[in-house]
């Protein structure tokens, strides 16, 4: 694969937070498309439980500032960036005081999902677009990883879709196996920032309902090529995916060296 910029929009990165399927793939697949030849930029929440100090997160002054408007109400958008010694990999960080300081990844230590699940995954979409606007950095390839990503594919197809940063990416949606279990509210979803225009390219999707699958969807909807996790993705996200004549990745072994080959591959293939 002739080298490419990769952008990756994770959920979250071990050894930042817990090790768990999820945060080691958002550690070695970046590292591994790095590896390969590929210049890349990773992004993550800086979820509550990710330690400041420790980590030597900072924060980047020249890209932060810039108020997110969502449901009527101003949002701070704070950049922080550090650097995984181990992986030589810099990661850039979203963070603000309402959506995610001193709050777990998707539910409170109690195990009680946060109500405003779908505003985060709204604020971490737009803030990583306008972050990588700042930068100055056009991306060839996007790839989201996780359900906070999921809404990142939505924008770049269609509020940013005349973004020199953007017109000519291509964007990778990797699916998942449920994530979690509530009902995220149709009303959250309709991103009242577009004045609802938007909300009827994703209404055969959500009318019903909006849970992980129809999130999962809408990242589907609007990438060019869909990665299976795992065997345990809903069968149904995949058929919706071949429905829009889209490129599907199996799923491949979750070590570097398959990282390298087959996900560049796939990369490949879309251009």
């Amino acid at each position: 694969m002739k080298a490419k910029k990769v952008l990756f929009i994770t959920t979250e990165i071990e050894p930042l937070v817990a090790e768990s399927e999820h945060s080691l793939k958002g550690r070695i697949l970046p590292q591994s498309i790095q590896e390969a030849g590929h210049e890349i930029r990773t992004f993550s929440p800086k979820w509550g439980n990710i330690n400041e100090r420790r980590n030597q997160l900072h924060e980047v002054i020249r890209l932060s500032g810039m108020n997110l408007i969502i449901n009527d109400t101003d949002h701070p958008l704070i950049i922080k960036v550090a650097t995984l010694a181990s992986a030589k990999m810099q990661i850039y960080f979203i963070d603000n005081d309402d959506y995610f300081m001193k709050r777990e990844i998707l539910a409170d230590k109690e195990g009680k999902e946060y109500d405003d699940n779908s505003e985060r995954a709204i604020f971490y979409a737009r803030g990583v677009l306008e972050t990588v606007k700042k930068l100055g950095w056009c991306p060839d390839v996007i790839h989201c990883h996780g359900w906070i990503s999921a809404l990142a594919p939505f924008y770049i197809k269609q509020a940013y879709k005349d973004e020199p940063s953007f017109r000519d990416t291509k964007v990778v949606m990797e699916v998942s196996a449920k994530e979690f279990n509530n009902d995220l509210g149709v009303e959250k979803a309709k991103f009242v920032e577009y004045k609802d225009a938007h909300y009827s390219d994703i209404q055969d999707i959500c009318e019903n309902a909006y849970g992980h699958t129809e999130l999962e969807k809408i990242g589907v909807k609007f990438s060019d090529g869909v990665i299976v996790e795992s065997k345990d993705v809903d069968s149904s996200i995949i058929e919706y995916a071949k429905s829009l004549g889209l490129p599907v990745l199996r799923p491949v072994a979750q070590d570097a060296d398959s990282f390298k080959n087959e996900y560049s591959d796939f990369y490949e293939t879309l251009f």
